[in-house]
């Protein structure tokens, strides 16, 4: 470790220790261009990379003296006397080799073998050890395609052997190999775990962990609980966490200025409100003013579930901008949201006689142009739009504070990014109306302040939510009939825009002409292909009253603010995800009226679909929500791995190691507090290891100042 330890005052280099684990994977033996492309299929490109891929599964190899041993179909390792060989006599057919133990024979059988490799290795008359799957074929034993023709001076198989994943062109036999090869490569490292963390759990060290996970004696190895697994798991949640860390130091060393609202305009608002702010939205307003009025750059996640009241906060929030004399924009992913942002806000800005205006791409021409102008004056307080608003030609007067909606799709990678831009930027609040499980927070924003938003205002009603087969639609369709003569207001989504030859969705198309065809004029649709301003008017009649029924693909599944809507059909319920269901919901109990979700599925439902309805019929907490989804489906798809930032563990494992990250976070900010430059023995060690895995663009962060 000399030479590491060499190299630790300048975090721009990686130790020389670990150069040979990042050489090129054909460096390793036995590994030639056929072998480096399957290995790039499974995202191997380097030594280091084959050493943290582990064993998926692994194969139990019983030692039998005699063939009535065997309990059929088991994977076995007997020692046989070879007979006679039995060519295949025509084109498909196996070659067969009847071998005896002594007194029962076991018949081996080849397909496509060549001739003098197969003689080779099983010449009449010679003993041989055979292993793999014994099974009985018209009763009698055979094993096809032994894993191991090995001699009696050979060494036996393990009688527990590791099961790596392959892609095409790899075979156990070469992976074992190459894993060893790279295995010679890792060098012994200075540990980096807390000494009391390390004894309290009797996790072993990196070497030694790495080693035993490699070379597991029994299936309880492979459990993610196993000590070794759960150490190298901590030591990716570690790395990770340190580099959310060291983002958020930078961040936070970053000035920014404070801004100290008077509170003036705050005041109206809350005193033109029907009812008083929850306990939530004023301890979510005190956090997020006291990070304004510091002089470091706010950084601060805002999560709410649906119905929770974010609008309120991401409005006093702006006022704090605007009180100080500066601007806020609010951005959201979509141009249909951000014009839903603009006219929730207006009547707010206009109680606190504040000027908002709503900039799209859809702005064209003069008014886009006049927009750009009254922004640059000042004489915009608050503006809303798409991410639009970060073109070059929109120049703020005084930019205090950018809210960021549901950018749950902007991963740490880009936070760098954006922290890494240098010039004195606003502070940042982000808002997602996704409820993310705690331990997901922490992997996703874990570089991020966190204010909660976990109580109802007291306007929103509780919803009534029921399961229904589509085989009673008449009943749902009569049902409906009798509320909208009462005036009510009704959702109806479906899940596709048109009749498709590959799935039996109900379409959004033909269930607005069947609809039509019963409720008249009261009916419109709206869905993602249509024309923005047709969707627009499909809309504002819907919230005005001229229409009482809208049916919808999944486009409402946020923003949408309609308080007199207190129906919400879902057709085909089972095959949208949780989450989405418990969006889709809470666009109604929004008003007085009491409110009702009807889940609409078609029967027979399976395991899953069932498990999804039940949990959303049984409650509203949204959180408790994400917990049955993160289960259910893991926390890559609970915020879309794809786009989510999401770093893809290879060994840990989010769903059932949540502790572990938790954990992994106190220690990385902790180790930051006590060693700002991670220049002690164990900070240094640290340093090693966050360049084994991979993250250099955090190293770099670490340097002084």
């Amino acid at each position: 470790m000399a030479a590491d330890r060499g190299t630790m005052t300048a975090p721009q280099g990686r130790p020389p220790a670990l150069f040979p684990l990042f050489a090129g994977i054909d460096t390793l033996p036995g590994i030639g261009p056929k072998g480096r492309a399957a290995l790039a299929q499974m995202g191997i490109e380097t030594p280091r990379d084959l050493v943290m891929t582990l064993p998926a599964s692994g194969v139990t190899r019983r030692r039998i003296d005699r063939l009535t041993e065997a309990q059929p179909p088991e994977t076995v390792t007997i020692s046989v006397t070879v007979g006679r060989h039995h060519p295949p006599t025509s084109r498909g057919r196996p070659w067969r080799v009847h071998c005896s133990d002594g007194v029962n024979d076991l018949t081996l059988v080849f397909f496509h073998p060549r001739k003098d490799w197969i003689e080779k290795q099983l010449p009449t008359g010679a003993r041989r050890v055979v292993s793999g799957k014994l099974e009985l074929f018209d009763g009698l034993a055979q094993m096809v395609h032994p894993d191991h023709i090995l001699t009696p001076d050979d060494p036996l198989p393990a009688s527990f052997e590791p099961v790596y994943p392959l892609s095409a062109g790899l075979t156990q036999k070469m992976m074992g190999r190459a894993v060893e090869a790279a295995m010679e490569r890792l060098p012994v490292l200075d540990e980096w775990i807390d000494p009391q963390l390390l004894v309290q759990r009797g996790w072993p060290s990196f070497h030694e962990a790495l080693r035993v996970a490699h070379a597991p004696k029994a299936a309880k190895d492979l459990s993610p609980d196993s000590p070794a697994r759960a150490r190298l798991a901590y030591d990716e949640f570690l790395a990770h966490q340190m580099t959310l860390a060291l983002v958020r130091r930078d961040r936070r060393r970053k000035r920014g200025r404070a801004s100290v609202g008077d509170g003036r305009l705050r005041q109206t608002i809350l005193d033109s409100l029907p009812w008083p702010a929850t306990g939530a939205q004023q301890r979510a307003v005190a956090e997020i003013a006291a990070d304004m009025a510091s002089e470091r750059r706010m950084n601060r996640l805002l999560q709410g579930d649906v119905g929770s009241g974010k609008t309120l906060v991401a409005m006093l929030s702006a006022l704090i901008a605007v009180e100080a004399g500066g601007q806020a924009v609010l951005m959201a992913p979509t141009e249909i949201l951000a014009r839903q942002h603009a006219r929730a806000l207006e009547p707010l800005a206009r109680a606190a006689n504040v000027r908002l205006a709503a900039l799209t791409g859809r702005d064209k021409g003069e008014g886009r142009q006049q927009i750009l102008e009254d922004l640059a004056a000042g004489r915009i307080d608050i503006l809303v739009g798409t991410h639009a608003v970060f073109q070059k030609d929109v120049q703020f007067h005084d930019l205090r504070l950018a809210i960021i909606d549901e950018q749950h799709r902007f991963g740490v990678a880009q936070r760098l990014e954006l922290s890494a831009k240098g010039q004195i930027p606003p502070d940042m609040l982000i808002m997602t109306a996704t409820p993310i499980p705690r331990s997901l927070a922490l992997t996703q924003y874990g570089d991020l302040d966190l204010s909660v938003l976990d109580e109802k205002p007291p306007g929103r009603q509780p919803i009534t939510t029921v399961m229904i087969s589509d085989q009673r639609l008449d009943e749902v369709t009569a049902r409906l009939r009798k509320v909208i003569e009462q005036g009510a207001r009704a959702y109806w989504v479906c899940p596709l825009v048109e009749e498709s030859e590959v799935s039996d969705l109900t379409a959004a198309e033909a269930r607005f002409q069947a609809l039509r065809a019963q409720f008249g004029e009261r009916v419109r649709l709206v869905h993602g292909q249509m024309a923005a301003d047709a969707r627009d008017a499909a809309m504002a009649d819907f919230a005005q009253g001229r229409a009482q029924i809208l049916v919808a693909t999944t486009v409402i599944e946020v923003g949408v603010d309609v308080p007199e809507a207190t129906i919400m059909v879902i057709e085909r319920a089972e095959s949208f995800g949780l989450a989405q269901l418990h969006q889709l919901r809470g666009r109604v109990g929004r008003g007085q009226g009491a409110s009702t979700c009807v889940l609409m599925y078609h029967a027979p439902l399976g395991e899953t679909g069932a498990k999804r309805l039940t949990t959303l019929r049984d409650t509203e907490d949204g959180f408790r929500i994400a917990e049955v989804d993160m289960e259910m489906r893991g926390a890559g798809d609970v915020i879309g791995t794809a786009q989510s930032g999401l770093p893809r563990f290879r060994i840990g494992d989010l769903e059932h190691q949540a502790g572990l990250m938790a954990t992994a976070r106190q220690d990385a900010r902790a180790l930051l507090e006590s060693d700002p430059d991670l220049a002690g023995p164990r900070g240094r060690a640290l340093r090693s290891l966050m360049w084994f895995m991979k993250q250099d663009q955090a190293i770099r962060l670490i340097s002084v100042g």
